[in-house]
């Protein structure tokens, strides 16, 4: 056990991968641990709010004219778009909550976590990107929640197949065959960066 129970400024955790790969699932699942002192960072979106999602819990949905405000108005730590729909993370609230010593995940599309990569370059940024057991695996997952129409399924497989490719940008690559065991690997991850980084602050 490290002595600090949090670090002076939280960690950023970046979890991403290809559509269809489950970060939800294991984002949840890695938030158990309430004494990794996570805290979930919610994007803002322009997507329609899927039946079992809840503002302001699983994303703030809001119209494109507000996304766009917030836009050019430089809110957005990241933002990306897909299938006509805009994602992004407001940068005031991750840093307060990092300033507070929490370690926030931010649970991202691929595009985004480059920017996020590109514009906050220290060691209290932990990267992971989420692979499925098979590329055959993502489609039955992404086809078996049939949400959408089969066109932006397909655009989301093309996608994805981009996107694999870019998993050794990563810290970290997990295989996401088992939500338990796929989690407690991240949450093991996650404990020995803050155990490394505690030590550090102590010297």
């Amino acid at each position: 056990m490290f002595k600090r129970k949090c670090l002076k400024k939280g960690l950023l955790i970046i979890i991403s991968g290809p559509s269809g790969v489950g970060k939800g699932t294991i984002r949840r699942q890695v938030m158990t641990d309430r004494s990794l002192r996570l805290v979930y960072s919610i994007s803002m979106t322009t997507r329609s709010r899927r039946p079992h999602e809840r503002e302001g819990f699983d994303y703030y949905f809001v119209s494109r004219e507000e996304f766009d405000k917030s836009l050019a108005r430089n809110e957005f730590l990241e933002w990306a778009e897909f299938v006509g729909n805009r994602y992004g993370t407001p940068a005031t609230a991750v840093e307060k909550l990092r300033n507070e010593g929490m370690n926030v995940i931010l649970e991202i599309e691929v595009e985004g976590a480059k920017q996020v990569m590109q514009k906050v370059r220290d060691d209290h940024v932990l990267t992971i990107f989420l692979i499925p057991p098979s590329f055959e695996a993502l489609k039955e997952r992404i086809t078996r929640r049939s949400t959408e129409p089969e066109a932006i399924i397909n655009e989301r497989l093309e996608k994805a197949k981009r996107e694999m490719v870019l998993q050794n940008e990563y810290d970290f690559v997990v295989l996401n065959d088992s939500v338990k065991r796929a989690s407690a690997e991240i949450q093991k991850i996650i404990r020995t960066r803050i155990r490394q980084l505690a030590h550090n602050e102590s010297k």
